[in-house]
């Protein structure tokens, strides 16, 4: 077949699945807004004092007897549609952003935050990264939105110099990676690689892989980086030095070697020069506040867990320096 008709093909292909990604997304706002209508009547009866649980069972009854085809009307679902509305009819920002995401997803956001704030990080995080449903409740479940804001706030003085670190983290939980105690840094490496799409999920989708043990050439001498990626965001090359140590200043020395080797030999020159991450078993606060003083290396230094943060302590750190009336996190929905 000649390859002009195949690239035909690709084009229709192109039109074909725009179409349907517009259609799922006009489904979707059509079905989010009936569960808002229904949350809003529900909410004004239960209000008035004319409905409660019985009512509610009955309801759901009714419409499983004379309308069986429609789904989705649970008891359960119909006091979530209630609690749906009440949630976002005092939020002008949120309300037109739940509509672009699933139902499953709202759900999950409802359940798994108390605060504006989660909420609106996890709703913006479902639409740019189109999560579905298990990816979501792993950012919840690892505690995302806690971690972000507490790394944001520590190294807000990096970011303010050099915007791009804010698509960084001081912290990552790779609990999915499922290495023995005495592992080593290419153990580490090889796990992360076996597990790819998880290390991404946690890193954010924009970035993509370049290669292991990256080999840049400088003078007569061969170096490696062992792990390349590339961001889309931010249209720059990342590179992440595992260390399965506590941070000592000398990695930085490292890492900013293998930046600038970047930024000579391997970076295009519509690219924004490259950014570096020492992800690290732990490190001394202090010690990094030194380190990165007077460095001009756009780098961050992170500590990496293999267990699900503990909650407790996260939002006890957060509460120390921000003020927000109440982070604790409630049950995920199943």
């Amino acid at each position: 077949m000649p390859n002009e008709i195949t690239a035909n093909f690709a084009e229709i292909i192109l039109i074909i699945e725009k179409a349907k990604a517009i259609l799922y997304k006009a489904v979707n706002n059509g079905l989010i807004n009936m569960y808002w209508e229904v949350g809003e009547y529900i909410s004004l009866k239960v209000t008035e004092n004319e409905w409660g649980d019985g009512t509610i069972q009955e309801f759901s009854r009714y419409l499983q007897l004379h309308y069986p085809d429609i789904k989705g009307f649970s008891p359960s679902n119909l006091w979530r549609m209630k609690q749906f509305f009440e949630t976002y009819k005092d939020e002008p920002k949120l309300a037109p952003l739940v509509r672009e995401i699933t139902w499953s997803n709202n759900i999950l956001i409802m359940a798994g935050t108390k605060s504006s704030e989660a909420r609106e990080f996890y709703i913006k995080l479902c639409i740019k990264n189109n999560h579905s449903k298990r990816e979501l409740e792993r950012q919840i479940d690892t505690m995302l939105f806690e971690r972000t804001m507490l790394s944001d706030k520590r190294n807000e003085n990096l970011i303010a110099k050099n915007k791009r670190l804010g698509a960084l983290r001081d912290n990552y939980t790779l609990e999915f990676l499922n290495l023995p105690d005495d592992y080593r840094e290419k153990d580490l490496r090889r796990s992360i690689l076996a597990n790819l799409k998880k290390f991404i999920l946690e890193f954010g989708k924009d970035f993509s892989l370049i290669g292991e043990e990256y080999r840049v050439q400088v003078g007569n001498q061969d170096f490696y980086i062992d792990l390349l990626f590339y961001n889309r965001e931010l249209t720059c090359l990342v590179a992440i030095e595992l260390k399965v140590e506590k941070f000592s200043p000398a990695h930085l020395g490292q890492l900013n070697f293998y930046l600038e080797a970047l930024d000579r030999d391997v970076r295009k020159s519509h690219e924004n020069p490259s950014v570096g991450l020492i992800l690290c078993t732990s490190k001394d606060d202090t010690v990094v506040e030194y380190a990165l003083s007077r460095s001009l290396t756009p780098a961050l230094i992170s500590e990496y867990t293999l267990k699900l943060p503990d909650k407790k302590l996260l939002q006890e750190k957060l509460a120390e320096i921000i003020d927000f009336s109440d982070l604790s996190a409630g049950p995920l929905v199943e």
